[in-house]
């Protein structure tokens, strides 16, 4: 068991409880005495209200908490690297949330995890979209979580113009462009566009309902199924 995994659960245990003794907690970590001695003072250095002492007990303040999570050195550099990543190639508002999101995930890291993952030598340029870019996604992205209509005014990489009335499923990225997957209403099928392509976009008020045969998931069968 990883040393973070230990900690989580010693609090687990002293929570559940009254009264905890190093016995009780070495005997259900399967660890010594003294490694429990160890790892109760590093918890309560680092402010978790665990009370009492070696050959007592011990017990935890009322009202306290620890959060579900907890990471590696190595798993809190890839949440870091994941985020900075990400923030260069999302819309303004899920970058800005994912920069917060991670803030509190390494506020509740123990100190030497946090450093580690703060001090990332990772970076990713906040240039990869520009602003029109970023306002579309978001724009497509408030689409499908509202499951409106969408008209699409396209141009396709043969510069062929064509206008679409479409279901949105998906956004995705294949590494270097954006596409929008979609049940198209002309084609009556599957069809993905790629949104730098898109010249206009007016979102309607009129909602769609799942249907069978033209959802996400049943893109991606039909997906797999040409594999």
């Amino acid at each position: 068991m990883r040393r973070a995994d230990r900690l989580f659960q010693i609090v687990q245990l002293i929570r559940g409880r009254r009264l905890s003794t190093a016995d009780f907690l070495s005997q259900r970590l399967a660890v010594s005495a003294r490694t429990v001695y160890r790892d109760i003072a590093a918890l309560q250095q680092q402010g978790v209200p665990i009370e009492g002492e070696a050959g007592v007990g011990y017990r935890m303040r009322a009202g306290f908490d620890l959060p579900p999570l907890m990471f590696s050195k190595d798993e809190a550099q890839a949440l870091v690297a994941a985020v900075r990543l990400a923030q260069s190639q999302l819309d303004a508002v899920l970058a800005t949330q994912a920069d917060g999101a991670l803030s509190k995930i390494l506020a509740v890291l123990p100190a030497a995890e946090r450093a580690a993952a703060e001090s990332l030598a990772l970076f990713a340029p906040l240039t990869g979209l520009g602003v029109e870019m970023r306002e579309r996604l978001a724009r497509l992205r408030e689409a499908i979580e509202q499951r409106r209509l969408l008209e699409l005014d396209y141009l396709d990489l043969a510069d062929a113009r064509s206008q679409r009335r479409v279901r949105p499923l998906a956004c995705m990225f294949w590494g270097s462009t954006w596409t929008l997957a979609t049940w198209c209403e002309l084609r009556d099928d599957f069809r993905s566009f790629r949104v730098d392509r898109i010249q206009g976009l007016r979102v309607l008020e009129q909602q769609f309902r799942d249907e069978a045969g033209k959802t996400l998931a049943d893109m991606r069968r039909a997906w797999e199924d040409d594999l």
